[in-house]
């Protein structure tokens, strides 16, 4: 414990624990609880159509050899494997498409991979030992761990320019504050939670495009699970994990601002203001790749007759989309050039436009030559404006807000939609239906065990 801290001493993070807490279901807002239902159908999509690709299989391969006792579901897989490893497959799963959701009001994340995979595992091990999980239940930790996460990140506004991957760091306290929610951690237990949490947050950009990238909210998933089973046991941490001298807002960035870390806390849950994605790709590709698509299908461009495509986006957008000739699918996911170029031959950035195939498409790769890209501090990170070149046409267009970004929000049907899409392929209709019907209903249904079986 720190020095000089007594177990009723008041802290920055202490006082966000007692919140977080405290919560219960009835104090989530009408558009968190929606937000929440989006969440999870999307992120089960997202995870199912993951479930096949060759990094999980690669992943499970390996966890199979080293795993605990089988206790918890891998999703798309009939297949159980212990508490710290399916939560790492699951989470891994989620992300490995880059197609799960992104939270872009001031931190950059996805929350959904780490957190939900925690609590699907923590859902099985509560179910067993006590009393089933509800939806409810799963929700609010959810709300709770998407708090935790993001707030950290304010604390350190430096953090994603050092290098770390948010996903990865800020992903490994959102899962254990979320996990320790579910268990039901008293405010003391669950400030213990994200200091254990905190000091195993890890990830770095370095490894974008590289199975690595995923693996990262695998990780966070795991490392959550196990903060929240050791704070339960009494397994103690700092007081001051974000704010103190050597805390996580301090040696994560170049700018502590830990006052961040409790700042409106009584204007909503972050968790209503989550973005999900139509392209699977980085994020910040999103506005360019509406940009193609918007003008392709408007003046019925024809991929083969264009000289040029000039595009111009938040600077920010090309310090993590700087692939030039990505030989993978991993890699053209983080290839502005890419995105422009399969966006206009196919007018969609799907899965299949991110596949090994689909980066090596000589068509793709001559196109992606006629695409150059220019920073602008004056755009938002989710604006691009683009001008595609005919002949002696030029085709412009601007685009404010990015699909499926708070500002530009996909609807319900939209989320449902991609669901279907994600899911029906591995599960089949029937199973993909029911877990729809399910998810939509989740505040209603007594046991996450009937949705977490029709996943596997």
């Amino acid at each position: 414990m720190d020095q000089n801290l007594s177990p009723d001493a008041v802290t920055l993070t202490k006082t966000l624990c007692a919140r977080l807490a405290a919560a219960k279901f009835y104090d989530l807002s009408v558009a968190a609880k929606h937000q929440a239902r989006r969440g999870v159908l999307d992120w089960i999509g997202c995870a199912l159509a993951g479930s096949g690709h060759k990094t999980i299989t690669t992943l499970i391969d390996v966890l199979q050899e080293v795993s605990g006792r089988p206790q918890a579901t891998v999703l798309g897989r009939k297949l159980k494997l212990g508490l710290r490893d399916a939560p790492l497959a699951n989470g891994q799963m989620g992300h490995v498409l880059d197609f799960d959701d992104t939270h872009m009001g001031g931190v950059v994340l996805h929350a959904s991979s780490p957190v939900l995979a925690a609590l699907f595992a923590l859902c099985e091990r509560s179910a067993a030992e006590r009393m089933p999980v509800s939806g409810a239940d799963l929700m609010l930790a959810y709300a709770v761990g998407f708090e935790a996460g993001v707030r950290t990140g304010w604390s350190a506004p430096g953090h994603h320019k050092g290098g770390w991957h948010l996903t990865g760091t800020l992903g490994t306290i959102a899962a254990g504050v979320a996990g320790g929610k579910l268990i039901g951690l008293d405010p003391q237990r669950l400030t213990y939670a994200m200091g254990i949490a905190a000091t195993q947050a890890a990830g770095m950009q370095q490894n974008r495009g590289t199975m690595c990238k995923s693996f990262h909210a695998g990780k966070a998933a795991a490392n959550g699970v196990l903060a929240a089973l050791l704070a339960e046991r009494g397994f103690d941490s700092t007081q001051e994990i974000i704010e103190g001298r050597k805390g996580f807002s301090r040696i994560y960035s170049d700018v502590a601002a830990p006052e961040q870390l409790n700042a409106r806390l009584d204007q909503g849950w972050l968790i209503e203001t989550n973005g999900h994605k139509p392209y699977a790709c980085g994020v910040v590709l999103h506005p360019l790749i509406d940009a193609v698509i918007a003008l392709r299908n408007r003046d019925h461009i024809d991929p083969a007759t264009v000289s040029k495509i000039s595009l111009r986006v938040h600077p920010f957008v090309l310090s993590i989309t700087d692939v030039v000739d990505p030989s993978t699918g991993l890699q053209s996911k983080f290839s502005t050039l890419h995105s422009a170029a399969v966006a206009l031959v196919d007018g969609d950035a799907g899965i299949a436009q991110y596949s090994d195939v689909r980066a090596r498409d000589p068509l793709v790769a001559a196109l992606r030559g006629k695409v150059t890209a220019h920073g602008d501090e004056s755009l938002g990170k989710d604006e691009a404006y683009a001008v595609i070149v005919v002949g002696n046409t030029r085709h412009e267009i601007h685009i404010p807000h990015a699909a499926g970004t708070a500002a530009n929000p996909m609807s319900d049907a939209a989320i449902e939609a991609k669901f279907m899409a994600n899911a029906t392929p591995v599960i089949g209709l029937d199973r993909a239906e029911r877990a729809r019907d399910l998810v939509w209903s989740l505040d209603k249904q007594p046991d996450m065990r009937e949705l977490i079986g029709l996943l596997a």
